[in-house]
């Protein structure tokens, strides 16, 4: 592929040639939009075998998608180009430290059709971020009948903190007053059960959503097992996108929205003390790389190098999905917080085998201190222990197990990729002071201090979230420049 130099773009070779570079511009952002980043990788190639040089403007990126995809993913602001920017958005850009810039001024943005929702429907729980935007009147030109519909449905996500039986908006993680794309509002985070799908699509037919021209935006494996369903009761269709790019597009903007400080860490973990002091951590300390771990059902790890240089790395099957399976089946709770409050009540010491219990102390030859857990359940093989072991011993062994497992393989990984950062997410982490004080004191114990734990205020809903900012991106580019240009010299 042809070096591009900075600051140069080469013109086209002909002026007769030009009606085929516009078309295959929009032949891109069609591509874009259904194919993704490989499809357009060949167009681009096509291209360039007429003869046509790269159409950048930067020096940073060799992949031809790159431009778009790495400025737009990480470098996402509450505002988008437009002719006046707010104070709060001046502020995000100038105190960003990685020199993170919008589109020029005179680049337009169409909105796509309110209400926005952005959803992420895992195995196990779905996570729901919806857009409410300040003023809809001045947002878009609707018909007063839309825009009544629209209204009812923000009162009704907006001012109730449950839905039915199982549905429950997080009010704590609401975002402040931000600006997407000229649209002033602020975003709303709500979770309900996976299985609750049906319930989920009936409440939205009756608040009207069949009857609007809406935008929602899907990830994880329900956007497309559940497809069908909603089309079908709704004729809606989703906007889908990669669950792995979604969740680090909704972690860049979450980390360089500083209106919210998003990420945190435990100074001094104490597992005897799970509500121990939290310390916010300012990303301008340094950020990239990290390693990116997903738990949810499983759990996914990822190697994120930079805002669109990522890989996944390994995963493994045990995580949030197996701790609750295996605590309904050994205590009959029937949800994740059920689970947890026994957990928060027993002792794993109860259950597990310590390396105490072999020893009779430390292992002082390989550092191991006498409570570390060598055999997990390993006491469950004795009659007498069994007896002893209450419902709340198993649920507490039952997440010591499964943290420790998710511990044990971060660290390898981390060491493997040599990066010192670790960010744990995940909606088995909301609530989970436990498992979240585990894995810090395991990184900061087994590393001699070299590795950091981080954790997010939004832990489970940067996919809901990204998927939604995704969209956006799309309809930027079909709506201005292809190729948006970055300030001279910064890098995203």
């Amino acid at each position: 592929m042809p070096n591009v130099k900075a600051d140069t773009i080469t013109p086209l070779r002909s002026a007769r040639q030009e009606p085929r570079f516009i078309l295959h511009l929009i032949a891109r952002s069609k591509r874009l939009a259904e194919g993704g980043a490989t499809a357009v990788r060949r167009l681009d190639q096509r291209l360039w075998s007429q003869g046509f040089s790269r159409p950048l403007k930067t020096a940073q990126f060799e992949a031809p998608d790159l431009h778009w995809r790495s400025h737009l993913a990480s470098a996402y602001r509450p505002t988008l180009p437009s002719q006046k920017t707010t104070p709060m958005a001046r502020q995000l850009s100038e105190s960003s430290p990685n020199g993170l810039t919008h589109l020029s001024p005179e680049n337009t943005f169409k909105a796509p059709p309110m209400p926005w929702f952005g959803l992420d429907i895992g195995g196990t729980l779905t996570k729901l971020v919806y857009f409410e935007p300040t003023d809809l009147e001045q947002v878009e030109k609707r018909s007063n009948e839309d825009l009544q519909r629209i209204k009812n449905i923000a009162r009704y996500l907006t001012t109730n903190k449950a839905y039915g039986d199982s549905g429950h908006r997080d009010a704590y993680l609401e975002t402040p007053n931000l600006d997407i794309g000229g649209c002033k509002g602020k975003f709303h985070f709500i979770r309900f059960p996976t299985n609750q799908m049906n319930a989920f699509i009936r409440i939205a037919k009756e608040k009207g959503m069949a009857d609007l021209a809406s935008t929602v935006c899907a990830t994880g494996g329900g956007a497309f097992k559940f497809e069908s369903d909603i089309y079908r009761e709704m004729n809606m269709r989703l906007n889908k996108f990669d669950e792995i790019s979604s969740l680090v597009r909704g972690i860049n903007f979450l980390v360089n929205f500083r209106c919210c400080a998003e990420l945190f860490f435990f100074p001094d973990p104490d597992v005897a003390n799970p509500q121990g002091i939290r310390e916010f951590y300012n990303p301008d300390l340094g950020f990239f790389p990290f390693l990116l771990v997903n738990i949810g059902s499983g759990v996914s790890i990822l190697s994120v190098r930079g805002p669109d240089d990522f890989q996944r790395v390994y995963g493994t099957s045990l995580g949030g999905g197996t701790f609750l399976g295996l605590c309904s089946l050994l205590t009959g709770c029937a949800t994740f917080e059920e689970a947890l409050n026994l957990a928060a009540q027993g002792d794993n010491r109860k259950v597990d085998k310590l390396v105490r219990d072999i020893y009779g102390g430390d292992y002082e030859k390989y550092s191991l201190p006498g409570d570390t857990v060598a055999s997990s359940f390993g006491q469950m093989n004795l009659e007498d222990k069994r007896k002893l072991a209450t419902k709340e011993d198993l649920a507490r062994a039952t997440l010591v197990t499964i943290t420790n497992n998710v511990g044990s393989i971060a660290r390898l990984c981390a060491r493997a990729e040599g990066i010192r950062r670790v960010v744990f997410v995940g909606n088995f982490l909301r609530v989970n002071p436990i498992s979240m004080t585990l894995l810090a004191a395991a990184m900061d114990y087994w590393s001699q201090g070299q590795m950091k734990a981080l954790f997010c205020q939004h832990e489970g809903y940067c996919g809901a979230l990204g998927c939604l900012l995704e969209l956006m991106r799309i309809h930027r580019s079909r709506s201005s420049s292809p190729y948006p240009e970055d300030k001279k010299g910064e890098k995203l």
